[in-house]
């Protein structure tokens, strides 16, 4: 087995945050890292002290909205988000690093992605959102889709 490459390595470690997601519609993790050091991590979920989507905590997780609809009623923060949120908590500098996050960012990530100095996004899968696309490379961040590496074959 041969040893993976950092984009695949640390899109590795993003998958493995989305699975802390309490999310009943879409679980999605994010990686900072700069100068190949994990700075931060984040997966979407209620704010801190919340109840958690599974548990009641987001309205909109467990009604029929459509994807990317009824977007003011949902009470979780996403992946990117928190992973920035949680750099800053611990006063952790992020200015001039990547986001290794398993979905493309919407619009409002793309936001805080660009006036956090972040400077590249790899992502596995797309979400269909044109104008934060638009943004992302207006603010000079590189945005990188990665495919995802079909799992080795058990023995």
């Amino acid at each position: 087995m041969g040893r993976p490459s950092w984009d695949v390595y640390f899109m590795s470690l993003a998958r493995l945050a989305s699975t802390r997601s309490t999310c009943l519609r879409r679980r999605v993790g994010a990686v900072i890292v700069k100068d190949r050091m994990v700075l931060s991590t984040g997966y979407n979920d209620t704010p801190r002290g919340m109840k958690n989507c599974g548990d009641g905590g987001c309205a909109r997780c467990r009604s029929d909205a459509a994807p990317g609809t009824s977007l003011d009623t949902c009470l979780c923060l996403h992946a990117e988000q928190n992973a920035i949120i949680q750099a800053a908590y611990h006063g952790v500098g992020i200015a001039g690093a990547a986001i290794y996050s398993t979905h493309q960012p919407c619009l409002t990530c793309a936001k805080m992605i660009v006036n956090a100095g972040l400077v590249r996004i790899v992502y596995e899968e797309p979400y269909p959102d044109a104008l934060a696309e638009r943004m992302l490379r207006q603010g000079a961040v590189e945005l990188a889709r990665l495919e995802r590496e079909a799992a080795p074959a058990a023995d």
